[in-house]
């Protein structure tokens, strides 16, 4: 595993699409689980922080673009509740030799926003969000990371989202963000 590379910031579009906010979201949300993690830190209080002092503020001299709030509060809230879940799928989406815990955090932070997303948001489809989870690894690292993400999120989706993938869900396999 390569060590990640300095957070990316958060865009410094002054507009971007729902599908761009939602993007920025995603890797706010990415962040904002690291930190949590990293710190023992309240996922309120970090939810509050990131809404309050990061997304859609100038920051040493930078102005960033404001991500879709309630989606990063959602993701961030949801994925830190619904944890042991997360952790569960995502583990059993592992080779054995590779438990989460061995996992740098950032690329845990990643795949568990990745896989609470396949889990509870089905207004997204699942490929939207295995391409978004993996263009936030490759923000991160240069390594195999992103294709890790991907096929443990492929894995994920499989599993959760079988009708979807197929063809045979309710939008046909259609994609939008």
């Amino acid at each position: 595993m390569t060590e990640p590379a300095a957070p990316p910031k958060l865009s410094l579009l002054k507009d971007p699409s729902v599908a761009g906010r939602r993007g920025l979201a995603r890797l706010a949300a990415v962040q904002a689980l690291y930190q949590i993690e990293l710190t023992s830190a309240d996922p309120g209080a970090v939810v509050s922080e990131f809404l309050s002092h990061r997304l859609g503020r100038e920051i040493d001299g930078d102005q960033y673009a404001d991500a879709d709030r309630s989606f990063f509060a959602d993701l961030v809230k949801g994925c830190t509740e619904r944890r042991r879940d997360v952790d569960a799928i995502v583990a059993s989406a592992l080779p054995s030799d590779w438990p989460l815990a061995r996992l740098e955090s950032v690329l845990r932070a990643i795949l568990r926003a990745g896989c609470y997303e396949l889990l509870v948001r089905s207004d997204v489809p699942a490929r939207v969000v295995m391409n978004e989870y993996v263009e936030i690894a490759h923000a991160f690292f240069s390594g195999k990371e992103p294709g890790m993400v991907n096929g443990v999120l492929d894995h994920v989706a499989r599993s959760l989202r079988e009708a979807e993938l197929s063809g045979t869900g309710r939008d046909g396999g259609a994609q939008a963000r």
